[in-house]
């Protein structure tokens, strides 16, 4: 007796429609390259090919948010080293030294923001992105991190206005014996 194995197809039309119906496909997009979970590849995005006519639009929003997240870090950091100058300077440069600080921390707030808005702006109504994309981790990342710089300025200015200046040098009164 032989027994012929079933059709290629028939065991596979339950998965195809499955897969048609609740699809799990998953692309991941960073500011510099696209990484499929299907095949495990990553590629760099956007693609110079992609860039041409009505998409160049797309691509220079794209790209501007990757420089406005790299000029973010490079605000940060400068952040770190005035922080270290103004803790290592004395008495009139920490009583001054706060307003850069907090400056720097709010303009770094301000950049990362932007570039938050420009990536849901994008994603809201950008044709690539098709409905049902959620923005990730790096997302609330970002929020999370102006959000923190922005108490962290705001409690370093409430600070520097209120508390009173650190005082100088007393004599200690001679004991007239």
């Amino acid at each position: 007796m032989l027994v012929l194995p079933s059709p290629p197809t028939v065991p596979d039309q339950p998965l195809t429609r499955i897969t048609t119906i609740q699809p799990q496909w998953r692309y991941t997009y960073g500011l510099h390259r696209r990484c499929s979970h299907v095949t495990g590849q990553c590629e760099t995005f956007p693609q110079n090919d992609e860039c041409h006519g009505d998409n160049r639009y797309f691509c220079s929003m794209w790209r501007s948010v990757g420089f406005l997240m790299s000029f973010a870090i490079v605000l940060e950091g400068m952040t770190v080293v005035a922080y270290l100058i103004v803790l290592s300077g004395g008495k009139r440069l920490r009583e001054s030294g706060w307003k850069i600080v907090s400056l720097l921390i709010i303009l770094s707030a301000a950049v990362q923001a932007a570039s938050m808005s420009l990536v849901a702006y994008l994603v809201d109504n950008e044709d690539r992105f098709a409905s049902g994309w959620v923005l990730d981790e790096s997302w609330i990342f970002c929020t999370v991190s102006w959000c923190v710089s922005l108490f962290v300025a705001g409690v370093l200015i409430l600070a520097g206005t209120t508390l009173p200046s650190e005082g100088g040098y007393e004599l200690i009164p001679d004991q007239i014996n």
